[in-house]
C-alpha cells in the first residue's frame, strides 16, 4: 500500500530493479515510507496504475467497503508530497524502469527547468545520449541500450520539480536485465564548454522569405532526437563548403512572436531567421539549398542565464539586424511567463524601413500589450521617415533606457560585433554594471 492506495504489484515484480525482495518488504504493510526513502521523485502512481486495486477504507468508515475506481492519470508532475527536498548534492541522478514494452530513463535535475526545456535527447542504433543543460552544467547519460527500441523518443518534463523522464518503445516485447553498458562520458556532471559538439545531420524543410534578404530556414531533426534549446542560447550549423568545413552561429526562433500555439518539448522543426550576405562564404551556400537537403546541427551553446531575469523589473533589448533573434524568444518569455517584469523595450536599429523585420508583428504587439514597447531608429532613413533616425550613441540610449525610481533592469544586446562593442561601453559609461548586461554572440 502506498499513500493509501492498495496495489497488486505481482506483474511487476520481475520488472524492479533491486529485485523481489525488496518489493515484498512493503508487502501486506503500509510501504510510503519505504518507498520514499528510495524512490521519492518516482510518479508511482503513472507507473502502477495498472495494478491498482483500489483505495483502503479507513477504519470506522461506515461507508460500502466496495473497491473505490482509480483517479484519473496524474501525468509526470509529482504531487507536492513527492517535491525535491533540500539537498547539499546538487549533482542531478538518474534511474529507470520498465514495462513489457516501454523503457523509461527517469533523471531527477534537483532544480526548476525553464518552460522551454533544457533536454537533449539523440538515439541512434542503440546508442542513446541524453544532455541536460543546467545553467553553466552539463549532465549527460551515454549508453548502449541493452536491446533493440524503435526509432522515436518522447521527453516528458515535470517543470517545478526538475523531473525528465525519456520514453522509448522496445521493439521486442520482455524484460530487460539492465537498461545497457555505459559508454564514454556515461553519468558525468561538468562544465558545459568542457564538452565537445556533437551534431546531428538535419533536412531543410521549408524556406520562407521574411524581407529582401532574410529568410526563415526550418529544420527537421532526425526521428530519435528531441532538442530543446533554452531560451537565449544558440547552435552552430556546419557544411561543408569548397571542401572546407565551415560552422556558424544561429539562434532559434518562434514561428512568430505569439511564440508556440501549443507549447511542446516534442517540437522535431528549428526555425531560424538568417540574412543572406551576398559576399559572404555560409549564408549563400544555405541559399542554395533545396528542400530536403542535408545541414549538421549542433546542440544548444551560450553563456545567457534567466537568474538575472527573476528579479528584474525592466528589460531593454538592443537589437541590430539579425541581432534581433535572440530577442524573439526572449520577448515571449517576459511577456508570457515573468509577470515581474513590468516593462519590455525593444530598441530596434537598422539602416534602411525594409530592413526592419517582423514589423507588423512588432506594431501589433506594443498596440495590444501595454507591457511591452519598440522603437526602431534607423541610419540610412527615407525621406518619409517620421521616425528616430541616426545610430547607437549615447544620447539615444540615455533618452530610451529610463530607470524608474525602486526599478531592477536589465539590458540584452545583440548585432555586429562593432555594435556590441559599442553600446557595451555606451552602457557602462550610463552606469549600467556587468551583472545589468549580457551581449550575445553576433
Amino acid at each position: 500500500m502506498f499513500s493509501g492506495m492498495v496495489y497488486n504489484v505481482t506483474p511487476y515484480m520481475d520488472y524492479h530493479p533491486g529485485g523481489e525482495e525488496e518489493l515484498m518488504k512493503a508487502a501486506g504493510k503500509d510501504g510510503t515510507d519505504l518507498f520514499d526513502q528510495v524512490h521519492r521523485w518516482v510518479n508511482y502512481e503513472s507507473m502502477l496504475k495498472e495494478c491498482l486495486v483500489g483505495r483502503m477504507a479507513a477504519k470506522g468508515s461506515t461507508a460500502l467497503k466496495a473497491i473505490i475506481p482509480p483517479p484519473p492519470p496524474t501525468g509526470l508532475v509529482p504531487s507536492t508530497s513527492e517535491a525535491l527536498l533540500p539537498d547539499k548534492d546538487s549533482r542531478p541522478r538518474y534511474d529507470w524502469f520498465q514495462t513489457d514494452v516501454t523503457v523509461h530513463l527517469v533523471i531527477y535535475t534537483k532544480r526548476k527547468i525553464p518552460s522551454s526545456g533544457c533536454t537533449t535527447v539523440d538515439l541512434e542504433a542503440r546508442v542513446l545520449q541524453v544532455e541536460v543543460l543546467l545553467g553553466k552544467m552539463s549532465f549527460l547519460i551515454h549508453l548502449c541500450l541493452a536491446d533493440e527500441v524503435e526509432a522515436s523518443v518522447a521527453v516528458h518534463t515535470a517543470n517545478s520539480v526538475g523531473k525528465i523522464q525519456v520514453t522509448m518503445r522496445k521493439q521486442t516485447k520482455g524484460k530487460w536485465k539492465s537498461l545497457g553498458q555505459p559508454l564514454e562520458f556515461h553519468n558525468t556532471f561538468q562544465r558545459k564548454k568542457d564538452r565537445a559538439l556533437l551534431y546531428r545531420d538535419c533536412v531543410l524543410v521549408a524556406k520562407t522569405e521574411v524581407n529582401h534578404n532574410t529568410f526563415v530556414f526550418r529544420l527537421q531533426l532526425p526521428c530519435g532526437t528531441v532538442m530543446n534549446v533554452p531560451v537565449g542560447k544558440h547552435v552552430y550549423l556546419k557544411a561543408l563548403i569548397q571542401d572546407t568545413e565551415v560552422v556558424r552561429p544561429y539562434t532559434p526562433v518562434d514561428q512568430n512572436l505569439r511564440g508556440p500555439a501549443q507549447h511542446s518539448l516534442q517540437e522535431s522543426d528549428l526555425n531560424f531567421m538568417i540574412k543572406v550576405y551576398p559576399d559572404g562564404v555560409f549564408t549563400p551556400h544555405l541559399n542554395t539549398l533545396h528542400i530536403g537537403d542535408h545541414i549538421a546541427v549542433s546542440g544548444p551553446e551560450g553563456t545567457f542565464s534567466l537568474r538575472p531575469l527573476r528579479n528584474t523589473t525592466d528589460l531593454y533589448l538592443l537589437a541590430a539586424g539579425t541581432g534581433f533573434t535572440p530577442m524573439v524568444r526572449l520577448i515571449h518569455l517576459a511577456l508570457q511567463d515573468m509577470d515581474g517584469i513590468r516593462k519590455t523595450k525593444l530598441l530596434f536599429f537598422n539602416r534602411r524601413e525594409e530592413d526592419i523585420l517582423w514589423r507588423s508583428e512588432l506594431d501589433e504587439l506594443d498596440a495590444n500589450n501595454e507591457r511591452f514597447q519598440v522603437e526602431y531608429i534607423l541610419s540610412e532613413p527615407s525621406e518619409n521617415w517620421t521616425g528616430r533616425k541616426g545610430w547607437v550613441n549615447e544620447s539615444v540610449l540615455n533618452e530610451l533606457l529610463i530607470r524608474p525610481e525602486g526599478s531592477k533592469c536589465y539590458v540584452c544586446a545583440c548585432g555586429p560585433t562593432a555594435f556590441t562593442e559599442l553600446t557595451t561601453g555606451l552602457l557602462k559609461q550610463l552606469n549600467f554594471n556587468e551583472e545589468e548586461l549580457h551581449t550575445f554572440q553576433g
